[in-house]
């Protein structure tokens, strides 16, 4: 089963919620990142994010293996977008299914947390200013 994915066009978050639902569960956990408008005191107009695609989503499903057995939880899946994105786009989304809150709650945190760290995908700002730049350039190939 695939828990990790990529995606190039908007994120359904309610399919997605859906397919983590069933008898069993209890609560259900999801954190969504958008685009903002500014960064670090600067004004972003919009944002590029690429990816290694199969090593990303080898480390995705990693992190998903890994949340499904460090914590009490029935499922978890995790999107994140690629390519360009504008203000107030869904850049990320995380939901976690367990049979009680704090579970799915410490869940979905680890998973994001994991992800921003640990998956291969590169974030380039667009400026207001006119120029353009990569967050954290050091961990680029």
């Amino acid at each position: 089963m695939t828990r990790f994915a990529l995606a190039d066009t908007s994120i359904d978050t309610a399919t997605l919620r859906a397919q983590l639902l069933d008898d069993r569960v209890g609560g259900y956990a999801s954190f969504e990142g958008w685009v903002r408008n500014h960064n670090e005191g600067r004004d972003v107009l919009g944002l590029r994010y690429e990816a290694y695609d199969a090593l990303a989503q080898a480390e995705g499903e990693r992190v998903l293996a890994e949340a499904m057995e460090r914590f009490d939880i029935l499922d978890a899946k995790c999107v994140h977008r690629v390519g360009d994105l504008a203000i107030g786009e869904l850049a990320v989304w995380v939901g976690v299914s367990a049979a009680h809150r704090d579970a799915a709650f410490a869940a979905c945190r680890f998973i994001i947390d994991e992800v921003k760290a640990r998956v291969p995908i590169w974030k380039h700002e667009r400026y207001a200013e006119g120029d353009a730049g990569w967050l954290h350039p050091e961990a680029r190939p």
